[in-house]
């Protein structure tokens, strides 16, 4: 390729150099064409108008339905729209974004449905908490219809193709929903490893999947569950792991559950000297083990200040304060919040990454670590 060449391309493609594409580096390439053309109008406005699910800036996806799965979790079905890859792995997560009450709010969840299959639509299975407003409006709230934002599928608790020999699920509660992305796949495949799952909730009728996990146990080769019903059996002793599990130190270990539940587990594993055996999934990692320490955020051409906490976002913080804050997807991915930090330090509450005075950074995913001035 010429360097004439090269550097149009480079043109073309920056305004949506943020945007993962599933197909290549011509559509955005395309993207951003679009967005040139545009200016300095968005391209949204006008791509959507021939479908809501395109834009030149971001992933986007529709709810087609919400299917109950237990009296407070939900599975939410999702068309993914343009550029959106369906070649994730069994047991990550996506971002979803959804706009209430005329904000935007996001949150992570596992996928349940099976990556790189004819159903181009994706799944994820939600559980309603108190102290949780986004999932309590997905499973009782959201329509069918509405458009969401999406991230890419990430994350590192992802089931290898082909799979290890000989496996060991532990889940407890809605920890259950990437291993059973993980079951799907796994029977999809007609892979039949060696299999004891191991999974805790407290009442029958609240097992997600239950029916499911039932029929995988009759029909597949290979697979035993163990449940552990909480409210009758007391939970989990992991110091009696071997009357469970008499071989659980040769198998490959994947756990996802409550923090408690996963201490025992990374604790006895590591006693065992085994701990590269063992994979685990930490729902509330982004909130709270990866923020920041908290601190007073000085915002310097509004002149106003603000005490957070380490899982408070710079973005929220500003708003509270009704200071106009740039913001697009707030979740990371479009970069529109991106503001200067003038002085002190920040952490990047997805992966821990502290940045310094001068650095410019994300305000939507990110918060004080100590004291720190914002230019805006």
């Amino acid at each position: 390729m010429s360097a004439p060449l090269k550097s149009f391309v480079r043109w073309a493609r920056s305004p949506a150099r943020d945007v993962d594409a599933a197909s290549g580096w011509w559509v955005n390439m395309v993207r951003g064409l679009a967005a040139r053309a545009t200016t300095p109008l968005l391209p949204d406005d006008y791509l959507s108008l021939l479908n809501p699910l395109w834009s030149a800036r971001e992933l986007r996806g529709e709810i087609v339905s919400v299917e109950a799965e237990t009296e407070d979790t939900a599975t939410v079905v999702i068309r993914p729209g343009w550029g959106f890859s369906g070649e994730y792995q069994p047991g990550q997560y996506v971002g979803i974004g959804l706009r209430v009450d005329g904000k935007w709010h996001w949150r992570s969840y596992s996928l349940t449905s099976v990556p790189e299959r004819g159903d181009l639509n994706i799944s994820i299975t939600v559980k309603a908490t108190p102290e949780g407003f986004l999932s309590t409006h997905l499973v009782n709230g959201v329509e069918p219809g509405t458009i969401i934002r999406l991230q890419s599928a990430q994350g590192d608790f992802a089931l290898p193709n082909p799979p290890p020999d000989k496996l060991l699920f532990i889940t407890a509660g809605s920890g259950i929903t990437p291993v059973m992305a993980m079951l799907r796949s796994l029977r999809a495949r007609d892979q039949h490893p060696d299999i004891v799952h191991l999974h805790s909730a407290p009442s029958e009728d609240s097992v997600i999947f239950h029916d499911e996990l039932s029929d995988i146990e009759k029909e597949q080769k290979g697979y035993r569950l163990h449940l552990q019903i909480t409210e009758n059996d007391g939970k989990v002793d992991f110091d009696q792991l071997d009357k469970i599990v008499s071989d659980w130190r040769d198998r490959s270990a994947w756990a996802c559950g409550p923090s408690a539940m996963l201490d025992a587990v990374e604790k006895l594993w590591k006693h065992n000297e085994i701990d590269d055996a063992l994979h685990m999934e930490r729902f509330n990692i982004a909130a709270t083990d990866k923020g920041g320490e908290g601190g007073t955020v000085t915002f310097s051409i509004s002149d106003k200040e603000a005490e957070i906490d380490g899982a408070t976002s710079i973005l929220e913080a500003g708003e509270k304060l009704g200071i106009q804050m740039p913001f697009g997807c707030r979740m990371g991915i479009c970069q529109t919040c991106v503001l200067p930090l003038e002085d002190g330090h920040i952490r990047d509450v997805r992966s821990g990454q502290e940045h310094g005075a001068g650095d410019r950074i994300q305000t939507c995913i990110s918060t004080a670590s100590g004291n720190c001035t914002i230019k805006v």
